[in-house]
């Protein structure tokens, strides 16, 4: 399925049965939901997550920042030359690297970064930048569509916010869970056990053709329904 409609159906039915389930749905928990109804395809540069984390913008103003080190590298002769010449160029060729390398660059980047420093604010830092790096690494509907995957990302958010309820830790883990599954029903499907090939796939749509989009149309649909249902009930309770 597209971004978009993850992010809808993950999103909207995660809080729909937190609402339904009688817990808080807090703006923690939405932003919870949200995140995790995109994350798994973290390992998928030009994905609706990373590409709205690490914009175009952002990425031309990395390139600006490698193209200036690489001047300064070169006229301050911080190696003896010609190996000056040599890294400047190295640097400047770096920064024409296309949108899909340069972001996975930064996410590596930002994992070792929150991985090397951050465990010393909090110790969830460094799982979070090994998660990183591995995602990086890994192809396009790997590790971050699995039972493992889902497992980390429950177990790190439940981690750092079970103090402040059940509410962000369920509808994280919900909304990961709920993309998962929408992608089991794509021709490709998903290798949720691996290094078993089994394969959880339903072959009711392929992504970007027109029964494809008329299965997301429904499930957004059906979606829409129960959040209605959840909204009701809420304004009935109160």
């Amino acid at each position: 399925m597209m971004g978009r409609a993850h992010l809808i159906i993950g999103t909207g039915v995660s809080l729909s049965v937190l609402a339904l389930s009688g817990h808080e749905v807090a703006p923690a928990a939405v932003v919870a939901a949200v995140v995790g109804s995109l994350l798994p395809d973290i390992d998928e540069p030009n994905s609706m997550l990373v590409s709205r984390a690490l914009p175009t913008k952002m990425l031309r103003l990395v390139q600006l920042l490698m193209i200036g080190a690489a001047g300064w590298v070169f006229f301050t002769r911080m190696a003896p030359p010609p190996w000056n010449l040599v890294l400047a160029l190295l640097m400047i060729s770096a920064s024409f690297m296309p949108s899909r390398s340069m972001r996975k660059v930064i996410i590596f980047l930002i994992g070792i970064g929150l991985a090397w420093y951050g465990e010393a604010y909090a110790p969830w830092n460094y799982i979070a930048g090994c998660l990183l790096i591995i995602c990086t690494l890994v192809p396009h509907r790997g590790l971050t569509h699995t039972v493992y995957g889902t497992a980390a990302w429950t177990a790190l958010l439940y981690g750092t916010t079970r103090l402040h309820g059940d509410s962000i830790w369920l509808a994280g883990g919900m909304a990961y869970l709920l993309h998962l599954l929408a992608d089991s029903l794509t021709n490709n499907g998903i290798k949720p056990l691996p290094p078993f090939k089994w394969k959880l796939r339903f072959r009711l749509m392929s992504t970007g053709t027109r029964k494809g989009a008329k299965v997301e149309s429904i499930c957004i649909a059906l979606t829409t329904v129960l959040v209605i249902i959840a909204l009701l009930r809420y304004k009935h309770l109160i």
